[in-house]
């Protein structure tokens, strides 16, 4: 592949994206200080918050990650499954405890590995910048290893239908760590490697499809996506790889259809942001000045040093009327607070942070919980749709590939060869959406149950389909319930019990009646 095109085609991407750096690092300065490096580049370990003065922004950010992470990929509990696209096979047992198996798998996999701690910096970037990367590459050790990358390095650009599928990453990395990963370097990596083998240097990695490529043949080049590691400045081109499937999730919060990057909460809330921000540093100073004012000083000559720490002394001319008093301004500190709060309460909307603590009230009924769990689902509906697509299904995908490709699963019966696989959400924000399903359905037996003295109404109800649909949409561990199999035979032995029963209790009564009979039948007989 031509290194010159491709340095060419980023220079494009880096002028497409240049609008939203400066954005980028102004919402970072207030929301996101950690990672506040995008245009201003600072020292590891230098001071980020010199422009926070109040941490609203801050915790409403971190609130909604948290919320997210445990709503949608939460370590404690299942949030997917996998289903066959091919119906039978969801009813076939052998098939079904291949693919619990694998799918309980895939969570020991994740939950050892670092999954957890870089989804949730995932969650935080996308609140904050309205775009997050992160790439999923196969571990030797562990399985799998993700990495969330700085929006500052990543560039991105989409397909016809709108979907990522090209990133390119500016990187910083020792020339040390360069000359050892790739050997064949420039000369210039090559001194700097012997003389600073701790002075950083810049490579370019990118990821897009091949346009060109041979399925049949088994090799890091021949695969639907490159994988290419290259000098910027001298465009030599230093590896050359592959992926079968694109090795990245880029999700985007919220994002206009004419956009590529996408927008955030925090762009939303930016300008409230910056107020508080400006108000607080005021009443601050206010405060400052009405417990520690500034003094009028009588002008008659030298002074001495004027004493302001509690139970100072300050001496002056016995009889005169020159003193040393106080410049009180008189501010109104309470209208700064009330302003501050209207503030924060904007805030607050924006990152929805009410709606996120709505199920926090104690004491409320069941139903009250689903309401408030429903109204919650229809604020964040929009968001998951966008995040199952652009970020949790090429993420299971990508998942299960690499895993399948290192022999991590057990092997699958023969039937299931080149059978497609659907993911289903389990999660508790998933479960929460469906949750109307279980409402519309408890609702109908409650308005069936008198009408049922009537006429047969439950007749149109199915118990083992209805049984089942509950179960999914509560997220009912499989291994807790009995398969079709031993459903169907404990029926057949309950059957069986049954009739052996009823066969009993006749031949008792036969017996009985047989009893009573047998003196009669004697006497007639002569």
């Amino acid at each position: 592949m031509d290194i010159k095109e491709l340095t060419r085609r980023f220079s494009q991407l880096k002028s497409m994206r240049g609008t939203w750096e400066s954005h980028w690092q102004e919402i970072a300065d207030y929301v996101l200080p950690r990672r506040a490096d995008v245009t201003v580049k600072r020292a590891r370990g230098d001071k980020r918050t010199e422009k926070v003065y109040d941490s609203t922004a801050i915790n409403a950010a971190e609130l909604l990650a948290s919320s997210l992470h445990g709503m949608l990929t939460n370590a404690a509990s299942p949030w997917f499954m996998m289903r066959y696209k091919d119906p039978q096979f969801n009813t076939d047992d052998a098939s079904m405890e291949w693919l619990e198996e694998c799918t309980n798998q895939m969570y020991i996999v994740l939950n050892r590995s670092n999954f957890q701690q870089e989804v949730h910096e995932l969650y935080q970037d996308l609140i904050t910048f309205g775009t997050a990367g992160m790439m999923i590459e196969k571990d030797e050790e562990k399985g799998l290893r993700f990495s969330t990358r700085h929006i500052s390095e990543i560039y991105i650009q989409e397909n016809e239908f709108g979907r990522v599928d090209t990133v390119y990453r500016k990187f910083k990395m020792s020339a040390r760590g360069a000359f050892g990963m790739f050997g064949d370097v420039s000369e210039k990596i090559t001194k700097l490697a012997e003389k600073n083998p701790y002075d950083d240097v810049e490579l370019l990695h990118v990821v897009l499809p091949r346009d060109v490529f041979d399925p049949r043949k088994i090799d890091a080049i021949n695969k639907p996506f490159a994988s290419i590691y290259c000098d910027p400045e001298t465009t030599q081109l230093l590896g050359e790889g592959g992926y079968d499937e694109f090795p990245y999730v880029v999700p985007r919060f919220l994002k206009s259809s004419v956009e590529t990057y996408g927008r955030s909460p925090a762009m939303v809330a930016l300008a409230d942001i910056k107020m508080i921000n400006k108000m607080s540093e005021t009443i601050i100073k206010a405060a400052q000045k009405t417990i520690d004012p500034p003094l009028l000083v009588p002008d008659d000559g030298f002074m001495l040093p004027i004493r302001t720490v509690p139970g100072g002394l300050n001496f002056y001319r016995a009889g005169s009327r020159d003193r040393i008093e106080p410049l009180n301004s008189n501010p109104n500190i309470g209208l700064g607070v009330q302003y501050e709060e209207q503030r924060r309460e904007a805030i607050r909307k924006a990152f929805y942070v009410d709606q996120l603590l709505l199920a926090q009230r104690v004491n409320m009924t069941a139903t009250e919980v689903l309401q408030r769990n429903e109204e919650k689902m229809r604020m964040l509906a929009p968001v998951l749709g966008r995040l199952q697509g652009e970020m949790l299904q090429p993420l299971i995908t990508r998942c299960f590939n690499i895993m399948l490709n290192m022999g991590m699963f057990p092997v699958p019966p023969e039937t299931l060869q080149g059978r497609e696989i659907d993911i289903e959400y389990t999660s508790p924000l998933a479960r929460s959406q469906r949750t109307g399903d279980i409402t519309a359905a408890v609702r109908a037996l409650e308005i069936l149950s008198p009408l049922s003295q009537l006429a047969p109404v439950f007749d149109y109800i199915d118990p083992d389909k209805f049984v089942k649909h509950i179960t999914e949409v509560l997220g009912v561990p499989a291994k807790i319930l009995k398969s079709d199999t031993e459903v169907q035979q404990i029926r057949q032995q309950r059957a069986a019990a049954a009739q052996a029963q009823a066969e009993a209790m006749q031949q008792m009564q036969e017996a009985e009646v047989a009893n009573k009979t047998a003196p009669m039948v004697k006497a007639l007989k002569p």
